[in-house]
C-alpha cells in the first residue's frame, strides 16, 4: 500500500490557552479559525506547544474532542498522545481516533531512556492496535533520546507509521533517513528556523511553533519550498529570522505565549512549571517583533 502524506505544507503546533479554571474553549476556537483563514494546511493539538504534559487525562481527551468539532473538517487535526507509559499513549491513541483525530503525534519516551529496540517496540505497540496514521516526534533536548536512521527504516515498514517530525536538528540524519526509507516515511521539520534546510532534501513542510503567531508567513515559507522557490523561501525566511530565534528565547511554550500577547491575542494562562517570560526578555522579543513589521 502506498502511503499518503497527512499533509503537506503549515502545520501549526497549537497552544493551550489555559484560564484559571480550566482551558478558555472560545479562545481555543478563535484560534482555530485563525489558523484556517491564514492558510495552515494541519494543527497539532496537545503536543508540546500545547503544554500536553500538564493536561489531565480528562482534559486532553476534551480539548482533542473540541478540536476535532470546531474545525469541521477545514484543516488535518493530529492529536500529541506521546507517553512514557506505553499504555498511556496507547489510550490517548484510542481517544483520538474515536473522536476523528485524521493522525497522531507521538513523541519518544521521555526520562525512561529506552534502547532504540525498546523505540521500536513502543511505537510498534501503539501503531498494532489503533489505524491510524501515526506521525513519530524525534526531540532529543527534550526527551533524552534520538531514533536513529536505522530505527526508523524498521518502523517505517509499518503501514500505520506515516511519517516523522524531525527536531534534532541533525541534517545528517534526515538526509540517510529520506535516502534509507523514502516515501515510505514523511519527513517533517520540527523546528521553524530548519525549514528551508530540511524542505530542500525532502521534508514536506513544518510543525510550527512561529505559525501560532504569523500563520501565513510560515504557510507561504512553506509554499514556496514546495515550488521548489528556495530562493523567495530565503528572502522571506530572512525578514522573519530574528522573530523565529528568538521565540526560543525561553522554553516554548513561554515566548510565543507572550507574543501572542503582545499582539492582543490572549494565549492564556501558563501551567506550571513553566513561568512568565522575564522582562528582559519580554523587551527583546517586542524589540523583535517591531523589526518585524508586527504592532507589538
Amino acid at each position: 500500500m502506498v502511503k499518503t502524506p497527512v499533509f503537506k505544507g503549515s502545520c501549526t503546533a497549537i497552544v493551550t490557552p489555559f484560564c484559571e479554571h480550566g482551558v478558555d474553549y472560545e479562545r481555543l476556537r478563535k484560534n482555530i479559525d485563525f489558523q484556517y483563514e491564514n492558510g495552515t494546511s494541519a494543527i497539532v493539538v496537545c503536543g508540546t506547544t500545547g503544554e500536553n504534559a500538564t493536561h489531565s487525562a480528562n482534559e486532553h481527551e476534551e480539548i482533542v474532542r473540541f478540536t476535532i468539532r470546531e474545525n469541521r473538517g477545514r484543516m488535518k487535526v493530529i492529536a500529541g498522545v506521546g507517553s512514557n507509559n506505553t499504555l498511556s499513549a496507547l489510550k490517548n491513541a484510542e481517544n483520538a481516533k474515536y473522536a476523528g483525530a485524521d493522525a497522531i503525534l507521538m513523541v519518544t519516551p521521555y526520562y525512561n531512556k529506552s534502547t532504540q529496540k525498546g523505540l521500536i517496540e513502543h511505537f510498534s505497540y501503539v501503531a498494532d492496535r489503533v489505524d491510524i496514521p501515526m506521525i513519530l516526534y524525534n526531540v532529543p533536548s527534550r526527551t533524552g533520546i534520538g531514533i536513529s536512521a536505522e530505527t526508523y527504516k524498521t518502523l517505517s515498514a509499518h503501514p500505520n507509521i506515516n511519517g516523522v517530525k524531525e527536531a534534532s536538528g541533525d541534517f545528517s540524519l534526515v538526509a540517510r533517513t529520506r535516502s534509507l526509507c523514502g516515501d515510505e516515511l514523511y519527513i517533517w521539520s520540527g523546528n521553524d528556523d530548519n525549514t528551508i534546510p530540511m524542505m530542500a532534501i525532502g521534508a514536506l513542510g513544518v510543525i510550527s511553533v512561529a505559525s501560532n503567531l504569523v500563520p501565513a508567513v510560515v504557510s507561504k515559507l512553506c509554499a514556496l519550498c514546495l515550488e521548489s522557490d528556495f530562493k523567495g523561501a530565503t528572502e522571506l525566511y530572512g525578514k522573519y529570522a530574528a522573530l523565529f530565534s528568538a521565540l526560543f528565547i525561553e522554553t516554548n511554550p513561554i515566548p510565543i505565549k507572550a507574543a501572542m500577547k503582545l499582539l492582543d491575542m490572549d494565549s492564556g494562562l501558563l501551567r506550571l512549571p513553566l513561568t512568565d517570560i522575564s522582562e528582559a526578555h519580554l523587551a527583546t522579543l517586542r524589540s523583535v517583533m517591531r523589526d518585524c513589521g508586527l504592532n507589538a
